[in-house]
């Protein structure tokens, strides 16, 4: 027991050690006028935590560029596009800068098919394609909307077809991914089969006649790296269409390898920029050169960093409390002055009826003595 009372007796002196000084009741005054500012303060209050912590939940992301210093990790390829040309009549190949052909770590698979999309694909794909054209057009102005709402490209996922046509196969389909050196390449539809020679490699045409060259060709998928949210791939959803049979489609891509990091994933992946050139084949013009697709892709020396970042919580719970604060004191001293300006206006006010009544009580005094014939003995105003 006494251990228990000493005990309390701490506990106590404690609770008397109160370094914010309490006003008593018995000394506040209540007004209407406080009231409504404690409820306006109130609202005001709830509405600024309710922003403030919206704000805090909404992550931003950080761009940042560093040299790409991972030189010997590899390079992922992923394909999938359709060649106006039945697959027997075209070949698809890779060779990078070191002269290794790319097949050696795997290769891509060949699908006959044909060029024209039924309906249900044709609207899907046209939407994609809509869709993409306006990102790789806008892509600067609404990049925080597409990390933040973790868009991810569906190209490439068409729809199986409704029907077939009653003809033969007119298109290949090429698609796959591949794992490369992380150095540039080139990428080649070119009309006959590859064959692999000690100092390179070459294409058999010779059995195919150039007025059946058609390299009209849609992209479907073309990506680096593995998929990761926010990324658009400028090349995906494109369609061209060749209006001459000798011509040569060049694609000139810029590889950027993008490490992105977020609360719950870490993506090693890349992104690509792109030029186009296509020019038709003329020997007779000097323009020389072998009609096909070709994408020549080269890796950048720098490498960006995509960071998601908060704002830390105990920076968060400070602001929170000097904007209470602050808030509570401001609306405070408002109060204060709109009740004091309240207390003069209203004392002048009573101060000025006080005498507005005397003098009407004095007047109707007079007008009894006058009436009554009272002498001026008794005082006038009692």
């Amino acid at each position: 027991m006494n251990m228990l009372r000493h005990r309390g007796s701490k506990v106590e002196k404690i609770k008397q050690l109160d370094f914010f000084p309490k006003v008593q009741e018995s000394f506040k005054q209540k007004s209407s006028v406080g009231g409504t500012f404690s409820v306006i303060t109130f609202i005001l209050i709830l509405w600024l935590i309710y922003t403030e912590t919206s704000y805090y939940m909404n992550s931003k992301f950080m761009f940042k560029f560093s040299p790409d210093t991972d030189i010997n990790a590899k390079l992922k390829i992923n394909i999938d596009m359709t060649v106006a040309m039945p697959c027997s009549s075209i070949g698809a190949d890779i060779l990078d800068s070191t002269n290794q052909n790319a097949f050696k770590f795997g290769s891509l698979e060949e699908e006959d098919t044909w060029f024209e999309l039924s309906p249900n694909q044709r609207r899907q794909f046209d939407n994609e394609q809509h869709f993409n054209s306006y990102l790789r057009e806008e892509y600067h102005a609404v990049k925080d909307v597409l990390w933040k709402s973790r868009y991810m490209s569906n190209s490439g996922s068409l729809p199986p077809r409704e029907d077939k046509p009653n003809r033969p196969h007119d298109a290949c389909r090429i698609y796959g991914s591949l794992i490369l050196n992380k150095v540039s390449g080139n990428f080649h539809i070119t009309a006959g089969k590859s064959l692999n020679l000690p100092r390179g490699h070459i294409h058999i045409s010779a059995f195919i006649s150039e007025r059946d060259y058609n390299f009209t060709h849609r992209i479907n998928r073309f990506s680096f790296g593995d998929s990761s949210p926010g990324i658009v791939h400028p090349l995906e959803g494109d369609e061209t269409i060749a209006k001459d049979s000798m011509t040569l489609y060049q694609y000139f891509i810029e590889v950027v390898p993008t490490s992105v990091k977020t609360f719950l994933t870490s993506t090693e992946t890349c992104q690509y920029s792109v030029k186009e050139l296509s020019r038709p084949i003329n020997h007779d013009k000097g323009s020389h050169g072998m009609p096909g697709i070709f994408f020549k892709y080269d890796v950048s020396a720098l490498k960006v960093h995509v960071i998601q970042e908060r704002e830390h919580v105990g920076m968060f719970l400070a602001k929170l409390c000097s904007m209470i604060g602050g808030i509570y004191v401001c609306s405070g001293i408002i109060n204060s002055v709109i009740q004091l300006m309240g207390n003069f206006f209203l004392c002048k006010w009573m101060k000025k009826n006080e005498n507005v009544a005397t003098l009407e009580k004095y007047k109707i005094i007079v007008d009894e003595k006058v009436k009554n014939n009272i002498p001026d003995v008794v005082p006038l105003v009692t």
